[in-house]
């Protein structure tokens, strides 16, 4: 079994606050890392999916819970039952008066805007919120980047005995978002439209989102297309990466870069059924800097933000992130590992005004290119990441 990074912040994060909501996408490994906790300490765990045991807790979910006081308790897949929320926190705020501060639910969920609202509106000063996603690097280890890079981080495509099973899952779980989750959530997305719409922001990987293109091409609203884009961002399964702006007198683009998120799916979604395949494809460029995106987000320190810098001219920065000290790292992503690097990288790095500047490629070497930007792989830079 591969370790989850996150775990130990679990632990710290239910050792402080009264709630944690684990956010996921669907079969991202949410209920296995439960699992984990569950074998560690008194708990039990609720499927909220499972009719029989959601209607058992919501038929007096007060008494439940004091029936199961001395214990954590697991709720997954917490967004299908909001009527929870202001139950859990009145619980809460008897317990604290009875001197029980910490450590007693821990909520997963898969649709994080809709979770947050709901747990941010009756939990406010109770919860933690943590992101688990997909297995990264650092997990997974430094030769194994290709295999993450082509079947993705999702535990069941990732683990996979074969390229063929991997590819296989990996629709399975495209379809079963179309068939399943999304009209959970909307009913009134047609399954075809949504279908088209996602494999037409899989062709646009790493390009900017343009509502009334996509909308014409599909014969929908653009208000629909954009609809339909924050419900796939919801559900984690799209990023679309904001601009990063400074006072520099130039024109800046200003629209959001929208990536799919995890390879595997980008792959999956357009037919991309192995590494052979990848490689000679068109995608492959901007597959690659999704994933490196992906990656160096999923371990930054906690409250960095990330952003993307271009301007009207051409200078371009793929990823700036921004520490909570507001120092910021500017980083260029390359497939070629011998990247020829242009006037826009150091006319964007001095807009920026970066700490340090990176340029990322497959090699996992890593040499200065001048005094303030260094070439490097990217297990090296996820690993200066979690040092920062």
């Amino acid at each position: 079994m591969i370790e989850r990074q996150i775990r130990q912040t679990l632990n710290n994060a239910l050792e402080d606050q009264p709630a944690v909501v684990l956010l996921g996408a669907r079969q991202v490994g949410k209920t296995t890392l439960a699992q984990e906790v569950l074998n560690s300490r008194p708990a039990i765990y609720i499927d909220l999916e499972d009719y029989i045991e959601r209607d058992g807790v919501m038929q007096n979910p007060k008494l439940f819970c004091e029936q199961h006081k001395d214990e954590l308790i697991i709720f997954d897949e917490i967004q299908n039952t909001p009527k929870l929320f202001p139950v859990l926190r009145g619980v809460i705020d008897q317990r604290r008066r009875e001197g029980r501060e910490t450590g007693q639910f821990l909520l997963l969920g898969s649709a994080s805007v809709e979770l947050m609202k709901q747990a941010g509106e009756s939990l406010a000063g109770r919860v933690a919120y943590l992101d688990l996603t997909p297995f990264h690097c650092i997990e997974t280890g430094k030769d194994s980047i290709e295999t993450l890079w082509s079947r993705g981080g999702f535990p069941q495509s990732y683990l996979a005995t074969s390229d063929e099973s991997s590819f296989r899952r990996r629709k399975y779980l495209i379809r079963s978002y179309l068939e399943k989750d999304i009209p959970f959530f909307d009913r009134s997305v047609p399954l075809e439209t949504m279908q088209r719409l996602w494999t037409m922001l899989a062709h646009l990987q790493g390009q900017p989102f343009n509502a009334s293109t996509l909308a014409d091409s599909l014969g929908i609203d653009y208000r629909k297309v954009i609809a339909y884009t924050d419900l796939l961002a919801d559900l984690l399964l799209i990023r679309r990466l904001q601009p990063f702006h400074v006072n520099v007198g130039k024109r800046l683009v200003k629209t959001p870069v929208l990536y799919i998120r995890d390879s595997g799916l980008l792959h999956a979604l357009l037919n991309i059924s192995d590494w052979d395949a990848l490689v000679k494809h068109p995608i492959v460029g901007a597959s690659w800097e999704g994933f490196v995106i992906e990656n160096l987000i999923a371990v930054a320190p906690e409250f960095t933000i990330p952003y993307f810098y271009r301007t009207s001219a051409g200078a371009e920065m793929d990823l700036v992130l921004l520490f909570p000290d507001q120092t910021k790292w500017a980083i260029e992503i390359k497939r070629n590992p011998r990247p020829k690097l242009k006037k826009g990288f150091y006319n964007s790095r001095e807009d920026i005004q970066a700490e340090h500047s990176f340029v990322v490629t497959p090699e996992e070497t890593s040499f200065p290119i001048d005094d303030g930007a260094t070439q490097i792989g990217l297990y090296g830079l996820m690993g200066k990441l979690m040092n920062k």
